[in-house]
């Protein structure tokens, strides 16, 4: 009798292809589906279990310290890209940093898993967290900093995602980053944003998870259907020219981090059940920061994922009680059915940016002292549609849409009777099987 089995990469080819016919909202179910939260509790209380994972930690030991837990990150994306066939490329890109908080020098490793995409592998999708920890003293490199959501949970929705989402293919390429240095000054964001643009990386989106997995706030207040979204309002690299033609004619609420935000808004509301995003119109919160940063001051778009209700009691404390209060940032402290969620959004973001066209380039807008709108777009391959947006200038959410065939009339629509000064606009460009880029608002403001 013949043998009927496949080869792995063969077998995967199928599945893969399989999986590109049904439509996106069956997909996305499908991905949404696979998040399991005990694999999430393996990956932290492996990661806990390597004592500290200060930056400034021991390198050398198999068992403690920062050294072992990349090696056994890079191992763990290893044995994922194995399982799909060597469909992941691990890279570990490095610099020696010396600065405020690494006075002696360090070398910041990041590991980070590239799955190429298959159509535009130039276009890249990012999620990142970052796998250093600390506690009270930031210089303290030795004593206990089990660091479970500070930020393993980031590091376990990065595994996560990137072993679901390398069962499938997808145009663009997928980057899943763990991140080293974020506690010392955010070295680990500036490392791998320094490899994309040395590798030529057009960035879409970085989504970066930081402190993701505790749903019970120290005001008391426990909410587990909730995550928050910071995302910075006009663009770190704006010049004065172009913060000039913004301040007159707006933009300050559409740069493409903050429709990159609405954007994942939108999946949540339409994909996953008792769960949504809140969205928070700034980068970060008051005084503190995250590696996305550094990927907006690159200029790629970037987005912080955070849990409503912070535990300070848990944050970048000694482990200790004092007068009947624990403290300390320790695996119990993590609910894994709500990074569970926060991860399947995840997952389901990166999926659909991956394999949506490309976001719009090119879109200028006129019709001054006319009662009509004129938006034109470069058109670009691989897209069915364009769908023009425009809402209320004091609204949140895009309200209204108009859609145009993208071999009628290319990269040209006319709202007729819509007034140019009463609302703000945008486009976004939608394949032939349903998979919708961002919206991106017209003039520099908004360019992706």
């Amino acid at each position: 009798m013949p043998n009927l089995r496949l080869p792995l990469a063969a077998a995967l080819l199928l599945s893969s292809q399989a999986f590109a016919a049904d439509p996106p909202d069956v997909q996305l179910a499908a991905i949404a589906d696979a998040v399991d939260p005990q694999a999430l509790h393996a990956t932290i209380e492996k990661l806990v279990g390597f004592g500290t994972r200060h930056t400034l930690s021991d390198t050398v030991s198999e068992t403690r310290g920062i050294g072992a837990a990349r090696r056994w990150t890079k191992a763990r994306f290893e044995a994922i890209s194995r399982e799909c066939g060597g469909c992941l490329e691990i890279v570990t890109p490095a610099q020696n940093i010396t600065g405020k908080r690494a006075p002696n020098g360090v070398e910041i490793v990041d590991v980070v898993a590239i799955q190429r995409g298959t159509g535009d592998p130039g276009r890249v999708v990012a999620i990142t967290g970052h796998i250093d920890s600390r506690v009270t003293d930031v210089m303290d490199a030795t004593h206990d900093a089990p660091g479970a959501n500070d930020d393993a949970s980031g590091t376990a929705a990065v595994l996560e995602s990137a072993r679901i989402l390398s069962k499938r293919r997808f145009a663009a390429t997928i980057v899943y980053g763990v991140l080293t240095g974020e506690e010392q000054g955010l070295y680990g964001g500036k490392v791998l944003a320094d490899y994309a643009k040395a590798q030529g990386w057009r960035v879409e989106a970085d989504l970066n998870n930081d402190i993701v997995g505790n749903s019970h706030g120290q005001d008391g207040v426990n909410q587990n259907d909730v995550v928050r979204v910071f995302s910075e309002g006009t663009k770190a690299l704006e010049t004065p020219e172009q913060a000039s033609k913004r301040r007159y004619n707006g933009g300050e609420l559409d740069s493409p981090s903050r429709n990159l935000a609405r954007f994942v808004a939108g999946l949540a509301d339409r994909h996953l059940v008792n769960f949504r995003v809140n969205m928070v119109y700034r980068t970060d919160r008051y005084g503190r920061g995250g590696d996305q940063v550094e990927f907006l001051q690159h200029g790629y778009p970037a987005l912080r994922l955070t849990e409503p209700h912070e535990d300070y009691r848990n944050e970048h404390q000694d482990l200790r009680t004092e007068n009947g209060v624990r403290f300390g940032d320790t695996i119990d402290r993590v609910d894994f059915d709500y990074l569970a969620q926060v991860t399947r959004l995840n997952a389901i973001t990166l999926a659909a940016l991956a394999n949506a066209p490309a976001p719009v380039q090119g879109v200028q807008i006129g019709g001054a002292v006319t009662t009509d709108t004129v938006m034109t777009w470069t058109p670009q391959p691989g897209v069915a549609q364009y769908r023009v947006w425009w809402r209320d200038t004091t609204a949140p959410q895009w309200q209204h849409s108009r859609s145009y065939a993208a071999n009628v009339d290319p990269g040209h629509a006319v709202l007729r009777n819509v007034d140019l000064d009463d609302f703000f606009f945008g486009v976004s460009a939608v394949s032939a099987d349903g998979w919708e880029s961002p919206v991106t608002f017209p003039g520099d403001a908004g360019s992706f």
